[in-house]
């Protein structure tokens, strides 16, 4: 096969997964609006259960998630966190119960004000950095270069690497990945193991990005084992297993870096 046809070839699989993402995108001026005074936190969740098949994946979750705030859930592999995440951005419908995004039950009418990593880079590894970014700000319908050149510098990367991110280390992938859900300013930020295979120390360098993140107004929700990479920065903790909420507490205490600290 000629090898200048992978790229393409791979562009219409890889947008094939990521088109439930972002066909809502287009409408992306449309005006909405929000009725707060019905929501406490930016998310809201009333008895949330998710079953595929004869399998409860969460069962019974009920939680308020605050504005502004930087959220880590914790647990052990199947307690159903991603599956709680793919719920909040409106990736996976719940078999059951109610789920509020920032100030709605119409998780689609928010999708452009929410911005989601995936526990996959999901990036062009033929394209650079920057090629990556203006390929994805096109499909939210935004075509400024210097804006996709702040999203790089944002993570702490330069814009004018001219690599191919298939050459990039796993933290740099990482990186990317970021910038990429942050490329259109987001109000809501939800991340899916964004420290998988990454280095402690470029963990600990996108915790404090995420924490500098939050500091300018956004709610952000982190899923994640390592506790102790997000404990500096995190505001509240929340520990799920067997598809429940089993735990709620203010930042990350002692006895969860325990139990939940481990930095890979």
């Amino acid at each position: 096969m000629d090898r200048n046809r992978r790229p393409r070839q791979r562009y219409r699989q890889q947008s094939s997964v990521l088109s439930s993402r972002f066909s809502v995108l287009s409408h992306r001026h449309d005006t909405i609006h929000l009725d707060y005074s019905r929501v406490q936190g930016a998310i809201e969740l009333v008895d949330v259960v998710r079953h595929f098949g004869r399998f409860a994946a969460l069962r019974g979750i009920s939680a308020n998630l605050d504005s502004g705030k930087l959220h880590v859930i914790l647990g052990d592999n199947g307690a159903g966190k991603s599956t709680l995440l793919r719920v909040i951005a409106g990736l996976l419908a719940p078999t059951r119960g109610r789920v509020a995004v920032l100030g709605t039950t119409n998780l689609r009418s928010v999708a452009p004000q929410v911005g989601f990593m995936a526990h996959a880079p999901l990036l062009y590894d033929e394209l650079s950095a920057m090629e990556n970014l203006r390929y994805f700000a096109a499909l939210y319908g935004i075509y400024d270069h210097q804006r996709c050149a702040q999203a790089i510098r944002s993570v702490g990367l330069d814009p004018e690497l001219t690599r191919r991110v298939g050459q990039y280390s796993q933290g740099m992938r990482q990186r990317i990945s970021l910038a990429r859900a942050v490329l259109h300013d987001p109000k809501l930020l939800l991340l899916d193991e964004p420290f998988s295979n990454v280095d402690v120390h470029s963990a600990r360098d996108m915790a404090r990005l995420l924490g500098g993140m939050r500091d300018q107004g956004r709610t952000i929700v982190v899923v994640t084992h390592q506790a102790a990479i997000m404990e500096p920065v995190a505001d509240e903790s929340i520990v799920m297993a067997e598809g429940r909420i089993v735990a709620k507490e203010r930042g990350i205490p002692v006895h969860l870096l325990a139990t939940q600290g481990a930095t890979r």
